[in-house]
């Protein structure tokens, strides 16, 4: 198969620091023309320190796109892919120059984000337009792939990953081994002012949906909560937070519970800090058994899912969805996911859905 409208594929992603120091210019990164204290920034880089100074998200993003390469080259599908950051190598407008030198005029973005808000997507798009000004590129058409939070892969992998995580913890004994056992999904919080502009959160609950679908959980046995918030307190931000929620859950007497991170594509910083490291302890302080579900990572059947998307746009192939609504759009509207007053920083230094 050869691609008649796109001529490479563009991952485009937030970047982290791989070592110990890199982790202080990477968050000076991040935070560049923002008001955010001194103090706040070396907080958020003790939670790398934590690990060694290493985000994941690099290394996965390799591993996804090696994947990928495999994925399409099984399908006949001769497209190069590239990889831009936004705040760390390898950098967008670094990579933007490369695919001019190469001759790219047309390629397609994968966003590592299956969820619409501007932190999300509408950024990630503006990050690649300020890249194309400064590699001098700007007559590359950019195409976009969809949003996938209803696509069945998608859906289908992280039903999975909760599934086995409700196994791991259920009573055996049973008839129903999802009885005694609670799902908690988790997603990035966001500010209410970025919510209410963007389909986040019916997107997180859709994709919930559909998953507590599949496993036939009734509706008082799982719910969305959230994780990860930053901000000025009296901000408001989507809520319950995880912590807060786990709480709750003992005193009603839950004794196991999955946190299955379904707002994440991987287990980049926010999952293996807030979700293995903060939640892990607060539920161990109140006695509770937890099972965190795994992310969909290179899943071979995530892998095809993106293979499929590629598909769709480079030969008007069929756009697959489940549940209440359809498939996204390929073109965001104007106004879609306009930008909050205040731009929100994550525990991590990241921002919301990545």
């Amino acid at each position: 198969m050869t691609a008649d409208n796109f001529d490479a594929v563009l991952f485009v992603s937030f970047g982290g620091p791989e070592k110990r120091e890199d982790v202080i210019p990477f968050l000076e990164n991040v935070l560049r023309g923002k008001p955010v204290p001194r103090e706040r920034l070396l907080e958020v880089a003790e939670h790398y320190y934590h690990f060694g100074g290493v985000s994941p998200i690099n290394a996965q993003c390799r591993e996804l796109i090696d994947a990928l390469r495999k994925e399409l080259d099984s399908h006949g599908i001769s497209l190069p892919i590239y990889w831009g950051n936004r705040n760390w190598d390898p950098l967008l407008p670094g990579t933007i120059r490369q695919m001019k030198a190469d001759g790219i005029r047309r390629p397609l973005i994968y966003i590592t984000s299956g969820f619409s808000c501007y932190s999300g997507c509408r950024q990630y798009r503006e990050n690649v337009a300020a890249a194309l000004q400064e590699a001098d590129a700007t007559e590359m058409e950019i195409g976009k792939i969809r949003v996938f939070y209803n696509h069945p892969d998608f859906v289908s992998v992280l039903t999975e990953s909760v599934d086995r995580s409700i196994q791991s913890l259920a009573d055996q004994s049973s008839d129903n081994a999802h009885s005694d056992v609670f799902v908690a999904f988790t997603a990035h919080s966001i500010p209410l002012s970025m919510s209410s502009t963007s389909d986040y959160e019916k997107q997180l609950l859709e994709t919930c949906r559909l998953i507590a679908e599949n496993l036939q959980l009734p509706a008082d046995r799982w719910k969305l909560v959230f994780q990860s918030r930053s901000g000025r307190p009296q901000d408001p931000w989507l809520e319950p937070d995880i912590c807060d929620f786990l709480r709750s859950l003992a005193t009603a007497g839950t004794r196991k519970v999955v946190i299955s991170p379904v707002g994440f594509l991987s287990d980049h910083m926010e999952v293996l800090y807030d979700l293995d490291d903060e939640a892990k302890k607060c539920c161990d302080s109140l006695g509770m058994k937890m099972s965190r579900a795994a992310t969909p990572g290179a899943h071979p059947k995530f892998v095809s899912m993106i293979r499929k998307l590629i598909q769709e746009r480079i030969s008007d192939g069929p756009r697959e969805c489940i549940g209440q609504y359809g498939p996204n759009h390929d073109v965001c509207p104007t106004d879609c996911c306009p930008a909050p007053p205040r731009p929100p920083m994550t525990s991590a230094g990241r921002p919301p859905g990545t």
